[in-house]
Parts: structure tokens; sequence; C-alpha cells
């Protein structure tokens, strides 16, 4: 049944609306209908914090529309999904007592979908859905390591093999070694029958490959493939480079200088000179103070790092050791970054002359845009010196103006009114001025009276205070 209005009529005891017993017909026909059809009370039963289902093995539903969810505290339901509303918080399936959370198949974000826990310690069957127990792992780990050998094979001799379980493997030395072992560790080490570096030896009939010679007094002329030793003059076959390559990190030291790679420094950290001009072809790299006659150069220089000068002239533009930068000839100095990138002054700004800015100008939160300044969060605060003043020169339009003092030689509005309720609105004079109306005037009294004659009485009376104390003036209506 569709729900029944009660007519109440347009007003209060018009006589249009329902009579009393019709109207509460309606009320009992509209309860009726509520709890005859409703399912609250014949499918479902709302007691104190609990909420049953009143139909035998009925399941109990809570559906959102469309795409909206099911919200508990710290958790939401969505679909098939279960989501924790609070950021950061874990999601808990926490079963109470001896309780146990069973789930059919658990799948993670990715991977397999896990069907089973099996405890079984020969790993005796082949799942790609079950997990085993730490036990059934340990126990399956165990009768493999006690089963497993170790094959190994020297240069002769065969194949080898060990139980892991029960054989210790076995290090022997042989002609000119010695084996020894300390901790996890087996040391091999040459015995006293072998020619060692620390001890002196003769060796005859012997090929030295590529030897390393310490020490060694030499006379004669010493030829090492296409390098000759003589004296203090070292050569090389016609038209052959000599290369000096150090091992590691170390130096090639020529007299008062070193060689290092490709660097060139002093071992004594005196001052390296190149009187007769240097021709360089790739990158230079200078340490130190470079002590430099007039440098002309051609082409781009990059320079990493801190470049100290006394005065950079770059083209018109000058920057001194004072800070100071400036330009020939009245040219201006212009500061251009590229894409969407920013000028940024760190420090105080001082600015001497006339400053002009093209486009919006923000000043933390105050903007300056044309002939508009607003603020782009909070008020704007104009706040002149101790006994100074605010000066606005043409008209000041505000869509509202608050004062707690406003001192004007006239004031022009339509309407003057108190802004707090219920309070009086005061006109005060300064000394033993008056109050003067400047409005115009007429000779008699009012229509009541007429000509000047006081009428019988006012139309009504104005209440004011004078000097604090309220007084009623009484008015009468325009002749």
């Amino acid at each position: 049944m569709a729900q029944q209005q009660i007519n109440i009529g347009s007003s209060a005891n018009d006589g249009t609306g329902d009579p009393l017993r019709t109207a509460f017909d309606k009320i009992n026909d509209n309860f009726n209908d509520l709890y005859g059809t409703s399912p609250f009370g014949q499918q479902i039963t709302i007691s104190g914090n609990k909420i049953s289902s009143n139909v035998s093995n009925a399941n109990l539903h809570l559906e959102a529309s469309g795409t909206g969810a099911i919200e508990m505290e710290g958790i939401q339901i969505r679909d098939n999904h279960i989501e924790g509303t609070r950021s950061n918080e874990d999601l808990f399936f926490d079963a109470k007592g001896t309780g146990a959370i069973n789930l059919t198949n658990l799948k993670l974000a990715t991977g397999t979908t896990v069907t089973g826990i099996l405890d079984e310690d020969n790993m005796g069957t082949d799942s790609a859905t079950q997990l085993a127990t730490q036990q059934s792992i340990k126990a399956y780990v165990d009768s493999q390591v006690t089963a497993q050998d170790l094959d190994f094979q020297a240069d002769s001799g065969g194949a080898l093999a060990i139980d892991l379980d029960s054989e210790a493997l076995t290090f022997t030395g042989g002609t000119g070694i010695d084996t020894s072992g300390s901790g996890n560790a087996v040391t091999f080490a040459i015995n006293s029958t072998v020619a060692t570096l620390t001890d002196t030896q003769v060796l005859s009939g012997k090929t030295l490959t590529t030897p390393t010679i310490n020490g060694a007094t030499m006379t004669g002329t010493v030829t090492v493939d296409n390098l000759t030793l003589n004296d203090n003059i070292i050569g090389s076959a016609s038209n052959a480079d000599i290369n000096l390559s150090p091992g590691g990190t170390g130096s090639v030291v020529a007299s008062g200088l070193a060689i290092k790679g490709t660097s060139i420094s002093a071992p004594d950290s005196s001052t390296v000179n190149i009187n007769d001009g240097l021709n360089v072809d790739g990158t230079v790299t200078v340490q130190g103070t470079t002590v430099t006659a007039d440098i002309t150069t051609t082409g781009n220089q990059t320079i990493t790092g801190s470049l100290t000068t006394g005065t950079l002239n770059v083209g018109d533009l000058n920057i001194l050791a004072d800070g100071t930068i400036s330009t020939d000839t009245n040219g201006d100095i212009n500061i251009d970054p590229a894409g969407t990138g920013a000028i940024v002054l760190s420090g105080t700004v001082t600015h001497a002359g006339t400053q002009t800015t093209t486009g919006q100008l923000n000043v933390d939160n105050l903007r300056l845009d044309g002939n508009t300044i607003s603020a782009t969060t909070g008020g704007i605060t104009i706040t002149p010196a101790a006994g100074q003043n605010v000066a606005v020169g043409g008209v000041l339009t505000a869509g509202e103006a608050n004062f707690t003092l406003m001192e004007a030689t006239t004031v022009r509005a339509d309407k003057l009114e108190i802004d707090t309720s219920n309070g009086d609105l005061s006109i005060n004079t300064q000394g033993t001025g008056t109050i003067d109306f400047n409005t115009p005037t007429q000779s008699t009294i009012g229509s009541a009276g007429g000509a000047s004659a006081i009428p019988g009485a006012p139309t009504g009376y104005l209440k004011v205070k004078i000097a604090g104390t309220l007084r009623v003036i009484p008015f009468y209506d325009q002749a």
C-alpha cells in the first residue's frame, strides 16, 4: 500500500484539514503497512547491539550500492575485498581461544594459490599448491645430508669420494710443498728445497722470461727488446717511443719532477715551472696556485669547482672582487633562466633607484599584478611607523571596512548602522559643538493639526539618548 498523507490544512484550525478520526485512521493504515510488509519485525530483528535474521537458516546480507563499501571500525568491505581504512595499519585475522582461521585457498598478490600445509618427513608427495612444515623440511634435509658424498679428483689418481657424515678430507703436500691447517683454513707453502725471493741462490743454465731484476749491477750496454741502457742514457730502437708506465699508484720521478698517471707535480711540493710553453691536446688538471702571464684561449672553457679571481670581464659584463656587477656604457644586465627556471636571491636585497617589474610580483603571501594588490592566503595588513598615517589618493572602495577609529571631514553614506546587536548608535560632538541637521524645513506641524497648531496626539515617539539619558521626541505625519 502507498503511504497516505494527512491533510493538515492551510493554517491552524482553518477547517480545511482531515478530521481527527480520518487522520488517525491514515496513521493506523501506515503503521499496519509498515509492520505487515517491512523486513523489520518480519525478516530482521534489531535488539540492543545485535542484528539477526528471523528466517530459519537464512543468510544476513549487508550490500552497498554501486561502488560504495560497507564500513566498520578500521575496515571496509567492498565487493569481495576486505580493506583497512586507517593509513599504514596492519590487517589482522585473529581467532579466539583454541579456534583457528580456516582458509580453503590462500593466494597472495602474485604466485600459486596455496590449498594447504602438509606434514610428511620423507617429502613423498609432489604438490604445486601445498606447503611443507618446518619439521618436514628439517627431517628431509637431515636424511639427504646423511646420505651425501663429496666427489673430487686431482690431476692424477682418478675419481675420489668421502662420506660427508663420517669421513674427513685430508690435504697432503708434495715435493717442495708443505700444508698446514688452522681454524677452517688449509695453507699451502713451499719448503726450503725451493728457491725463494728472500734468499740468495745461484741459477745456472736458466732462461728468464720477462724477469724482474732488483739491485743488480751490470756493465756495458744492456738490451731489453727495443730498449738500450748504457751509462745514464736510456735509448730505443729507431723512431720508437720510450714509455714509462709505473704500476698501481706509482709515479715517474724525473729529478725534481714527478709524473704520476696524467699528473705532473713536484715531490717536495715546490713550484712546477713551465717556461717555454705547453702544448696539450685533451684535458689539463691544475691543482694548487698557478702563476701565469696573460692567457689567450680559443674555444669553450669548462671549470669544475670554484673560480677565484680579482676582476672578471665577460664582454660588457664586469664582476669585481668587492661583489659589484656592472656593464660597460649604459648596457643592461639580463638574467634569463631557461625553461621553468627561476632567479633565486638569498639574503637581504638592497635596491636604489626605480625598479620596474613586468608581470606578477609575489612577496610571501602578497601578490601585485597590474593595478591589483591581493593576498594568496590570509589578510593584508598595512602598518605605518608609530605616529604616521596611511595615505590613499583617489577614491577608496571596499566591500566592507572595519575601523576602530575613523576621522573624516565629510562622511557620505546611504545608511548608518551599528554592528553590535541591540547596541546604541552614538553621535558625539567635540567640546561645545552641536549636531547640525541640514535638511529642508516646513512651517506647519502636520496634517493632524494643520497650520501651525500642535495636533492633539503625535503619530509616534522617537527614542533618543541626550547626554546619556533616554528621551522620547514626538513626531507627526507629513502635511
